[in-house]
């Protein structure tokens, strides 16, 4: 507006509208960086939440493992054991090793026997909650696949479920495919 009060813009009517159209913009800029101000803080102080952690194996004592380089299999009398076990995986839903199934033969008996080695690989599976730890899985099943020969009188590929409150697991022939 000039200063003889007619409502007239010495500059002319483009300067109102090159005038009216930095405010806007001025306006719109400042609104959107206060969104962004506002946001930023709201997403900086919720953090992502932690991936769960992977399955454990729970051993004769009750302790979750993971990557254990030995298992007992026979809780009870400990004549099967793996050992030198190597992981070659473990995830949320499978982990994987190679390593030795010692068995003992019991012949005559048990006490007198000797432990034979038996080349295995072992996958762990069946991920579920662990009624202990809440918040925890434990894998549920393994299956023992022999590279070599078995112990007698199992097959070569076996499949045990974990089951944490009997002694040892109960052996469950895997259907051949």
């Amino acid at each position: 507006m000039d200063a003889s009060g007619d409502g007239r813009n010495p500059r002319g009517p483009r300067a109102r509208t090159r005038t009216h159209t930095r405010t806007r913009t001025g306006i719109l800029l400042s609104a959107a960086a206060a969104l962004v101000a506002a946001a930023v803080p709201a997403s900086a102080s919720q953090p992502a939440p932690a991936p769960a952690p992977d399955p454990v194996v729970v051993d004769c004592f009750s302790k979750g493992q993971v990557r254990p380089e030995e298992y007992l299999l026979a809780c009870g009398d400990g004549n099967n054991r793996l050992v030198d076990l190597r992981w070659n995986t473990w995830g949320p839903d499978t982990a994987t090793a190679t390593g030795t199934d010692m068995v003992n033969d019991c012949r005559p008996y048990c006490a007198a026997g000797r432990f034979r080695p038996y080349p295995v690989t072992v996958t762990l599976s069946d991920p579920q909650p662990w009624p202990d730890r809440p918040g925890t899985q434990r894998f549920a099943t393994i299956r023992l696949l022999y590279t070599d020969t078995a112990p007698a009188p199992l097959p070569k590929d076996v499949t045990y479920k974990l089951v944490y409150d009997t002694p040892s697991p109960t052996p469950t022939p895997t259907p051949s495919p």
